[in-house]
């Protein structure tokens, strides 16, 4: 008998769905991060309000709400139909580390939008694009607002950087170990 000419075992992926909204998640917070870093920069920094500083805090705000909404979606269809077994050259440190970091930037990516939604309703200041107005859902307390908006700002600076490391980490399973991390995720063109 010859060598053995099996071949390598199927890559365990997510399902469609889930990679769907985990780019979704991923493309509207790339737009996110420095539309709040600039619209706080021209607002409270520059003192600048005008229709771009409103129309950026508009942005903001409606992003934060499409951001809560799908990841919500994503929890659900986690919740339902499960996720793809670990990848299967992860040490247990790395399963560990993994884990910890999905569950914190899933907590972050709701409770980072939820509590700008509660500061834009303790201001208040829920209308969008002079269109419309969100709906409050905490009592108008400016004070309150400044402490809520705060503890937003903290939470994104923390959710920031456990992106960078999920960032960090798939890339380099990527393209240093290369393992079957990140093209659990990767769309079927992007797969090797």
């Amino acid at each position: 008998m010859g060598p053995s000419t099996s071949a390598p075992p199927a890559v365990a992926l997510y399902r469609r769905g889930a990679r769907v909204l985990h780019w979704l998640t991923l493309a509207l917070l790339v737009l996110q991060f420095p539309i709040g870093l600039y619209m706080t920069f021209r607002g409270k920094t520059l003192n600048v309000w005008d229709a771009t500083t409103n129309a950026l805090y508009s942005s903001h705000k409606l992003i934060g709400v499409m951001i809560l909404i799908i990841v919500i979606a994503r929890l659900a269809y986690r919740l339902r139909h499960g996720a793809p077994a670990d990848e299967p050259t992860l040490s247990p440190w790395q399963r560990i580390a993994s884990h910890l970091n999905h569950w914190g930037l899933y907590a972050l990516l709701v409770t980072v939008p939820l509590a700008g939604y509660v500061g834009i309703s303790q201001f208040p200041a829920l209308d969008l694009f002079g269109v419309f107005s969100l709906p409050g859902i905490a009592a108008p307390d400016k004070a309150a607002a400044d402490t809520t908006f705060e503890i937003h700002r903290l939470m994104a600076m923390g959710m920031l950087a456990m992106v960078a490391l999920h960032v960090g980490a798939a890339l380099w399973h990527h393209l240093i170990r290369r393992d079957n991390v990140l093209a659990r995720m990767l769309p079927r063109l992007l797969r090797r």
